[in-house]
């Protein structure tokens, strides 16, 4: 099967990172910031979190869609990290206020990373939900990025794309 390109910052003529919105902890009064801007030949996942005022998270999330993933298993990243431990979040339409989630430590070279969906484990406000619905693939609402965990700091999570593309089991 052949992948399925959803977000690509590297072609010729790019996805617009732009279109991409910020949701940092100061929706819940801390000071944490990022940005999702054009590199050069990729989008930069970009900031700082700060643990000041019971904040230390930012993340970023792809325009609304209607994203129908049932003929895949999972997606591939293209990425480039600076050494913190990231996140990789879906939401879906059944579960409106859950994401789906894997964890990501990509490494500080370009890197293709496998998310295959049965990895992704339901979360909602950094806590597991463990009756949450399953994941529906033919479901997608958005997906992005999301640091947190206590990493205080600057940030630079580099993305070149995102394809859908693991075959599904038979």
């Amino acid at each position: 099967m052949t992948a399925f390109p959803l977000f690509d910052f590297s072609s010729p003529a790019p996805d617009a990172p732009d279109d991409w919105r910020s949701v940092d902890d100061p929706v819940m009064g801390g000071v944490s910031e990022s940005e999702f801007v054009a590199g050069e030949d990729h989008a930069v996942f970009t900031g700082t979190v700060s643990l000041d005022r019971g904040g230390g998270f930012a993340s970023v999330r792809a325009p609304d869609g209607s994203y129908d993933l049932s003929d895949h298993a999972g997606l591939h990243l293209r990425l480039r990290g600076d050494g913190k431990h990231y996140w990789f979040t879906v939401y879906t339409e059944a579960g409106r206020s859950v994401s789906y989630r894997t964890s990501l430590a990509p490494p500080t070279e370009w890197t293709t990373l496998e998310v295959p969906f049965d990895t992704l484990t339901p979360y909602r406000r950094g806590t597991e939900v463990p009756d949450a619905p399953s994941f529906a693939p033919a479901q997608v609402r958005t997906m992005g990025f999301l640091i947190a965990d206590e990493q205080d700091g600057p940030f630079r999570l580099e993305v070149a794309w995102i394809r859908a593309g693991l075959a599904p089991s038979a």
